[in-house]
């Protein structure tokens, strides 16, 4: 939101500069997001003066130039070189001098140096209109009239305006502050929060005391069919106005704050909408079928072309304003072609209304349209305001655009919209704010921001608090205000601080989080954070994630964000295919997230919600960059498998079952669990999905259960034993066993046969081709024996290594090579 310096120094006394408001906005939470100085003529016309022409000579060197003396109000003449055809002696003239930057209507922005032309000396340049940027002619230069003053700044002489303009990012809360009246008030609370309520430090807000109703000429009658979506509409008639282009000073206004004029009328609602917040519009009453006017909403499907000449199919929800035959105006948010303002517009119907916010949102995303007038309804308005700027936008109306107001205002207002009435505790003040204030100056800021003071004793204040102020219900809600007003930096830090000890629940959580995500990261991981919103049209396989899972958004923000997810795998998907398509193919992501699903209880059709923890990893590409001492290696299923180890093995989990996956979502996989609770699966993404995702690498992906691996991690004890004084011992082992077998299988027989003196078995080489017969493979495995109270005998191990034999032979049908 653009505010103008200038503007507001039209409310408040105010003799700071446009740098220290900036200041003085941000730190009471009017966040100042940049300061630019704006000029109705670019340059501003600086270095350049009135001057008078003296003497005129023809340039010896040249037929088309003239050297001229030219008076500027210093003790000396400059001497000039002109090749105007109409420079003459007496012509009060701009003259740009040296240092000056010109910026012409058209062309490149040049600055004026000193120089000899054909060997005469030039001191400036006496300027044509378009030079300067006034205009386009450059038939000669620009002739003021005679009683311009010599000496006078060129700025001045054409009231060319310098202003500041604030842009600041407004919060949806604060739509009190969406006017210049608004930031006005906040800043005068600022200002004066130290000294008493007088007339010195009040709002000084434009007078509508002027206002009077002419001999009547016509009016327009006004009916409310829906007042909880409309609780008030006011509107006033006009007639004999003239629609022509705004004077300077209104254009100069409204481009400020980064509006482009149309015409007279317009740009009078969009001023007075800017100045007081309170959105307006104007009908020309001739195109009113039946000089009436009815607020109501109309048959679902009917056609509307708005103002800018797009058609829209209305909902049977809006609220329209419309006349005796037809739809106008979408109530709140935009109007209709059929009864805009033209230049032909000689009598005018002017709205001023309070709507109500969640119908004005609800219209206006409906139809994809944003407005000025739609970005203050939405947040909620002044309702007892629309009066007042309908008296100041008529009387600003009657002042640009002539015309006569011929109509009394009509004001439905039927049920009063009542101030918030909050008691406010001196006591909880202090306490929340970490300060005892004084009562005077707490006063004063409540005051000052428009809250009336209804009784008061010495502990606490019955207050009331217009409605403009629609985040301020509670008393909480005053104390920020209090708060924010008296200075976030005029609170002293104290200089002890208490505290009590809390003990976090075992397991923590954020603990075990941040452990793995640090080892995930020393590993090569990057760490990416992705939306928890999805696409419904979007999915995997219906299989797998089904449609009527989905978790719906009661108000999306579009259709492409309509659902929770059912899964991380979409986010870590197009994060692949996003930097894949930027040249970056080799990427390592872990996410942190929530999968979100819904269920139906078939004979009861009651819904169950769910959501669930999770982490997933995905690598995709090579393993490092190329270089010419180290061979780079494409990622593989087994660097996952090893990522998905040394997360289990970081938080205390080394013992699980694996169990092979297959599912539409892997091409290969596996699962790990322990005590049949699945922690994770994983495996390389199958090829349909990839190219769903248009990647073209290999992705392999795992997902980690993450509540059920917390869960687990708690339960871990840690245990300490002494070094090992004793060998270990190693014996291998050549199977040949059927394809069906996995080293799963091998490995849990090994320690079902001998749990005491094995501790690991080591998978080292396999062996498939035509060497063996159809339907074997072979495996090579290492058994690492060890005791821990003395150093293994041949006998020990021979008993060991053949009862491991015998185990694979009866149980696996293994041969030993």
């Amino acid at each position: 939101m653009k505010i103008s310096y200038n503007w507001l120094k039209a409310y408040i006394n105010c003799d700071k500069s446009a740098d220290e408001v900036a200041v003085l906005l941000t730190d009471c939470g009017l966040e100042v997001e940049s300061v630019e100085q704006f000029q109705s003529l670019k340059g501003g016309l600086q270095g350049l003066v009135i001057g008078e022409v003296i003497t005129k000579e023809k340039h010896p060197d040249a037929d088309k130039l003239s050297i001229t003396t030219v008076n500027v109000g210093n003790a000396e003449l400059l001497n000039i070189v002109c090749g105007a055809p109409n420079v003459a002696a007496g012509q009060k003239v701009i003259v740009a001098l040296v240092g000056a930057k010109l910026y012409p209507t058209e062309g490149e922005s040049f600055e004026i140096k000193k120089s000899k032309i054909r060997g005469a000396v030039s001191e400036g340049m006496i300027c044509a209109e378009d030079e300067i940027g006034i205009g386009q002619s450059h038939a000669g230069i620009m002739v003021l009239d005679n009683s311009a003053i010599v000496g006078t700044s060129a700025a001045d002489y054409f009231k060319i305006e310098n202003d500041f303009v604030f842009e600041i990012g407004l919060t949806p809360n604060r739509a009190d502050a969406a006017s210049h009246i608004g930031v006005a008030r906040d800043l005068n609370a600022v200002m004066n929060k130290q000294i008493g309520l007088t007339a010195q430090n009040e709002l000084m807000l434009p007078s509508v005391e002027q206002f009077k109703v002419g001999a009547p000429k016509f009016g327009i009658s006004v009916s409310v069919e829906d007042h909880s979506a409309c609780p008030r509409y006011s509107g006033v008639s006009i007639s004999g106005i003239q629609v022509k282009e705004s004077p300077e000073w209104l254009k100069n206004k409204l481009k400020a704050i980064g509006l482009r004029p149309i015409n007279n009328i317009v740009d009078a609602t969009n001023y007075v909408l800017h100045e007081t917040g309170q959105p307006l519009h104007a009908f020309d009453a001739d195109k009113i079928s039946g000089k009436q006017i009815r607020v109501k909403k109309v048959a679902d499907k009917t056609k509307f072309v708005t103002l800018d000449g797009m058609e829209h199919e209305l909902s049977k929800d809006d609220l329209m304003i419309c006349d005796a035959d037809q739809a106008l105006c979408i109530a709140g948010v935009f109007g209709g072609m059929t009864s805009g303002v033209t230049e032909s517009t000689k009598n005018l119907f002017l709205e001023s209304a309070y709507f109500n916010s969640v119908s004005v949102r609800k219209s206006a995303k409906r139809h994809g349209l944003k407005t000025d007038a739609s970005f203050r309804f939405e947040r909620g308005t002044d309702p007892n305001i629309t009066v007042y700027a309908l008296k100041r936008v008529a009387l600003l109306i009657q002042e640009i655009a002539g015309g006569e107001i011929s109509s009394e205002i009509v004001d439905i207002y039927p049920e009063k919209i009542a101030d918030f009435k909050i008691n406010f505790s001196y006591k909880n003040c202090a306490r929340v704010i970490g300060k005892t204030i004084e009562k005077t100056i707490l006063k004063n800021i409540l005051t000052l921001l428009g809250m009336r003071i209804e009784q008061e004793n010495e502990l606490e204040l019955l207050l009331s608090v217009p409605p403009y102020k629609v985040d301020v219900q509670r008393e909480i809600d005053v104390i920020e205000e209090v708060l924010r007003i008296y200075g976030y930096n005029d609170i002293e830090i104290p200089t002890q601080v208490n505290s009590s000890l809390s003990f976090a629940a075992k397991p923590d959580r954020e603990k075990i989080q941040n452990t793995v995500a640090d080892t995930l990261s020393a590993n090569g991981f990057a760490e990416i954070m992705s939306l928890s919103l999805s696409p419904s049209v979007k999915t995997v396989d219906s299989k797998i994630f089904l449609p009527e899972n989905n978790v719906a958004m009661l108000n999306p923000l579009s259709s492409d964000l309509d659902v929770l997810r059912q899964t991380l795998l979409y986010s870590g998907l197009e994060a692949i295919a996003y930097n894949q398509n930027r040249k970056r193919a080799d990427v390592k992501f872990y996410e942190f997230g929530k999968s979100y699903r819904m269920t139906t209880k078939n004979e009861s059709g009651e819904k169950f919600y769910s959501e669930k923890n999770h982490l997933c990893l995905f690598i995709s590409g090579k393993d490092k960059a190329e270089s010419w001492i180290e061979k780079s290696n494409s990622l593989s299923f087994y660097d996952l498998k090893s990522a998905v180890n040394a997360v289990l093995n970081r938080i205390g989990i080394t013992h699980f079952k694996e169990t092979a996956l297959t599912n539409e979502l892997f091409s290969t996989g596996l699962s790990y669990e322990v005590k049949q609770k699945k922690l994770v699966e994983f495996g390389g993404i199958s090829k349909v999905i990839l190219k769903k995702n248009d990647i073209k690498a290999d992705v392999f992906y795992a997902d980690f259960d993450w509540d059920a691996l917390v869960k687990l991690a708690g339960n871990n004890k840690i245990t300490f034993t002494e070094l090992p004084k004793f060998p270990e011992v190693k014996r291998d082992l050549a199977l040949l066993i059927d394809n069906s077998v996995t080293y799963t299988q091998l490995e849990e027989l090994a320690f079902q046969s001998e749990k005491k003196l094995l501790k690991e078995v080591r998978l080292f080489d396999v062996y498939e081709g035509d060497k063996l017969e159809a339907g074997k493979k072979s495996y090579a495995l290492s058994f690492l024996l060890q005791d821990d109270s003395g150093t293994l005998n041949d006998k020990q191990i021979e008993k060991i290594m053949e009862k491991l034999i015998l185990q694979y032979k009866e149980k696996l049908g293994a041969t030993i090579r």
